[in-house]
């Protein structure tokens, strides 16, 4: 997590005094709940929420955590400074520590997964308006970076939006999975703090009750939520890998936009590098680097112990702040990329209807040709363009074991492009509604 791939919504959301913050109010609420059982005195409660407006010293209980080597001991303290000792004495009556780090992690992973649900949405509308302005724009599809047959630039665009409108409702479900707190006590068997204390401080924290704790949220919800952000992250690896191989100087499909006043190289003043997508594949590296450490945090002995927890103090933001730049980066990107239509048609055509091959196969076979027969036809005067820089076409015309089967009108109308665009409509409407 540094400045350069920050954005301070998300780096807020993981700040030592936001997170003090919501210990405070996880405590608070728990002494609401005991007040309200008779656990504990009701002004006892109340005295802790006379603090409800005060900036908790970090450097404070940094400074007591370094003698107790306890972070949570050390905010109990320092909240002690503020409500008084006495006052203060049933704080965190009948919890354990990690009721209180279990919850507000998750408090901070909903929070995370609302900012990256905003992310997406954004990219989906840029992917969206991008597929419709280029809806019937034709361009080559290629396989194993070969031309193969016509598509359309919409329904590139289409297939991006389809991919990251799944990646939407994983991200929705997972921050579903995630929402979840316990304040059930040393074993998770609410020996010591009733359950309705559980059942009032999730509601005031936007959670439910974790269906069975230990001492832990058990962290399968969490492996599934980082392995969420991860998928999210290829399927953006994917796009930006598109988009560099359409900025190819000698594909030129489609580029980056290039602002005023913006250089390419230190050394080479022509260059135009595609430096977003290019940024966006290696932080997508970043984020699925935090999906095999959450699977082998799922593995705890008994009811609980801490080797998750420093991985989760370093992917927690690393990943949620990464990934949220990330998908506000790709989303600038595809709002201001640059299409180049004339391009499209120019690569297209550079082996003279050559893509046409299967339409022309197809023919053959439905005129009576052999399958073998017909693919032999059409290859060898493949080849000739491949080889000898020939037309397609042409060739076609000029073999008479063609002409034979095909008249000169029907081996001219399979070099149709309508032909390859006549169920775009079909596509959108499954891809939109």
């Amino acid at each position: 997590m540094i400045p350069r791939y920050s954005r301070p919504e998300m780096t807020a959301i993981w700040e030592p005094a936001t997170k003090f913050r919501i210990w405070y109010e996880i405590e608070a609420h728990a002494g609401d709940a005991m007040a309200d059982l008779g656990v504990i005195p009701r002004e006892n409660a109340d005295a802790v929420w006379k603090a409800k407006d005060v900036e908790f010293d970090v450097a404070r209980i940094d400074e007591i955590e370094a003698v107790t080597k306890h972070d949570v001991i050390a905010f109990l303290t320092h909240l002690a400074e503020h409500v008084g000792s006495d006052q203060a004495r049933f704080v965190h009556q009948g919890m354990t520590s990690s009721d209180v780090l279990d919850t507000t992690f998750n408090v901070q992973l909903t929070r995370a997964a609302d900012l990256l649900i905003a992310d997406m949405e954004r990219v989906l509308a840029a992917l969206k308006a991008r597929a419709i302005e280029h809806k019937d724009t034709v361009r080559i599809g290629r396989s194993h970076g070969i031309h193969a047959e016509p598509t359309t630039m919409g329904l590139t665009f289409a297939r991006f939006y389809a991919e990251m409108d799944r990646g939407l409702a994983r991200l929705r479900n997972a921050r579903e999975e995630i929402a979840t707190g316990a304040i059930s006590g040393a074993v998770g068997t609410y020996a010591n703090v009733d359950p309705a204390v559980e059942a009032h401080v999730c509601e005031k924290m936007g959670l439910r009750p974790e269906t069975i704790s230990t001492q832990v949220i058990p962290r399968d919800r969490h492996a599934m939520f980082f392995a969420t952000l991860g998928v999210i992250a290829s399927s953006m690896e994917n796009i930006a890998t598109e988009v560099r191989h359409m900025q190819r100087t000698e594909v030129l499909e489609a580029e980056e936009f290039f602002s005023k006043g913006q250089k390419g190289s230190s050394a080479m003043p022509h260059k135009r590098n595609p430096v977003l997508t290019e940024n966006l594949t290696g932080l997508a590296r970043l984020v699925r680097m935090s999906v095999t450490p959450a699977l082998e945090n799922v593995t705890l002995w008994h009811e609980r112990d801490i080797s998750h927890s420093s991985v989760e103090r370093a992917i927690g933001p690393d990943t949620t702040v990464t990934l949220d730049f990330a998908l506000n980066r790709l989303a600038g990107m595809i709002e201001k990329l640059v299409i180049y239509p004339q391009n499209m048609l120019d690569n297209m055509n550079k082996f003279r209807g050559l893509v046409m091959s299967q339409r022309v196969l197809l023919a053959l076979t439905q005129a009576g040709v052999s399958r073998e027969d017909a693919y032999r036809l059409v290859q060898r005067n493949a080849m000739r363009v491949w080889e000898q820089g020939a037309d397609f076409k042409t060739e076609l015309l000029a073999d008479t074991e063609v002409t034979a089967a095909l008249s000169p009108e029907e081996i001219e109308e399979k070099f149709d492009l309508a032909y390859h665009t006549k169920h775009v409509d079909t596509i959108f409407a499954r891809v939109f509604g």
